[in-house]
């Protein structure tokens, strides 16, 4: 991992890439001096996310996805897009989520227990059944931050019960949809290149 990470990019994707994570640490920065605490905080949320797919070596496209899709989620948020835009927060729960689990599935297989996608007993169907499972799972942790964020933090944060439910639902779909995906398109780059 440590390799992947620091290894210079060499595609156009990658760094595009690298723009991108570029940016994200800068948002935290600019948000820090500019904007509030809680802006901060949530820009600073999704770093993590924007530095594992390097991390991984995944394929510069695929890098360049997980990225920009949880950049300008952190960003709708700063922005308050999601209560300014009607439909825009189940788009990004449906995309933000599908691109977490698909590089769920990556971390799992690195950890061995799933199949990596090019071994010989990787089956397309486990991700149909595993990536609906990681991208539940963590629309549920993501509500429950949510949720405490609005209880303990600030009462900036809309959290509403139909909202919830709503954004579990679309994340779990972008998770099934990212099952499909990832049963058919590699998502690593070759190690060797």
């Amino acid at each position: 991992m440590k390799d992947d990470f620091l290894r210079p990019p060499r595609t156009v994707a990658e760094y595009a890439a690298d723009g991108v994570r570029a940016i994200g640490v800068l948002s935290v920065i600019i948000a820090a001096i500019w904007s509030t605490p809680t802006d901060a905080g949530v820009l600073a949320f999704a770093l993590p996310a924007l530095m594992l797919p390097r991390a991984l070596g995944l394929r510069g496209g695929a890098d360049l996805a997980v990225g920009a899709i949880v950049l300008i989620a952190a960003v709708s948020n700063v922005f308050d897009l999601y209560r300014s835009l009607p439909g825009w927060d189940l788009v990004v729960h449906f995309l933000c989520t599908g691109v977490i689990a698909a590089t769920g599935y990556v971390v799992l297989a690195r950890l061995g227990i799933v199949p990596p996608q090019g071994s010989p007993a990787f089956r397309p169907r486990l991700p149909l059944v595993v990536c609906p499972l990681i991208g539940l799972a963590a629309s549920a942790l993501w509500e429950m931050v949510e949720w405490a964020g609005r209880t303990f933090i600030t009462t900036e944060i809309f959290v509403t019960y139909e909202d919830t439910i709503g954004d579990m639902a679309m994340g779990g779909l972008g998770a099934l949809v990212a099952g499909a995906v990832v049963a058919v398109v590699g998502l690593e780059r070759d190690p060797r290149r």
